[in-house]
């Protein structure tokens, strides 16, 4: 289960997050979560690094920006436990996210999850900083650059044999951005190749690599809001044979 930055964006959303993996977990589930930082926490210190060094150096860049996924996680991992559950936060290396060594904009190499599964079967809750790894390479933290919590949570999943459910603060996939067009639908499933064609041509729910991953890895995505119950989109394998020609807009 991922949830976006405006989902943790104050203490108030925190908790409730930690009510949705709760309530998954009661549902019998087992359940990995990851978060993004909150709110704008990373473009302020992507500006607090530009104001004390016009050029930062990219690996203590990458250590920077690290924490915002990690104070994020440990925050939800405290409300679960007020909630009455046993939750343990990862960083990206701990949960053995393993990466190339290139800062700032790191490839997820492989992901030995031995930790998670380990946490798993002790009956937690675990949670993953996401948008960050460990490169064998260098011994140093990388971040993943753009979409990198999607991609985490993708790859997670693969790992682990999951599904995805990506949590944002829209209800699922439109054929339209319904901001711009009041009547576009909300579909319920569509295929990894048109979800790609969509993100490529400037869809915003999905970033590109995280479907790349899910395409490549076979995880199914339920991409939905935060806010509701109802379901959202699953993006998986296309089913049928004949398909619309046209099953949605988009724009830049």
């Amino acid at each position: 289960m991922k949830f976006g930055g405006s989902s943790v964006a104050d203490p108030a959303k925190i908790q409730h997050v930690a009510r949705r993996l709760v309530e998954a977990k009661q549902r019998g589930l087992r359940v990995v979560g990851t978060v993004s930082a909150m709110g704008k926490t990373t473009d302020g210190l992507i500006d607090l690094a530009h104001q004390v060094s016009p050029t930062p150096n990219a690996r203590e860049f990458d250590m920077l920006l690290s924490t915002g996924e990690r104070i994020a996680c440990a925050l939800v991992a405290m409300a679960i436990h007020d909630l009455g559950q046993v939750a343990i936060s990862l960083t990206g290396s701990q949960a053995g996210i393993l990466t190339d060594g290139a800062h700032m904009k790191a490839k997820i190499r492989e992901i030995r999850g031995d930790r998670v599964k380990d946490a798993l079967d002790e009956d937690k809750i675990v949670l993953v900083a996401g948008f960050q790894g460990f490169s064998r390479d260098t011994m140093d933290v990388t971040t993943l650059g753009r979409g990198g919590t999607d991609a985490t949570a993708v790859a997670l999943a693969a790992a682990l044999g999951a599904a995805c459910e990506i949590y944002s603060d829209v209800p699922g996939v439109f054929t339209a951005d319904p901001r711009i067009v009041p009547n576009a639908r909300k579909l319920p499933t569509i295929s990894y190749e048109e979800m790609l064609e969509m993100s490529a041509s400037g869809a915003k729910v999905l970033m590109l690599r995280a479907v790349e991953l899910a395409r490549n890895h076979g995880v199914r995505i339920h991409a939905r809001s935060t806010f509701s119950d109802e379901e959202g989109t699953w993006v998986q394998e296309g089913a049928s044979m004949e398909q619309p020609i046209v099953s949605a807009v988009t724009h830049s």
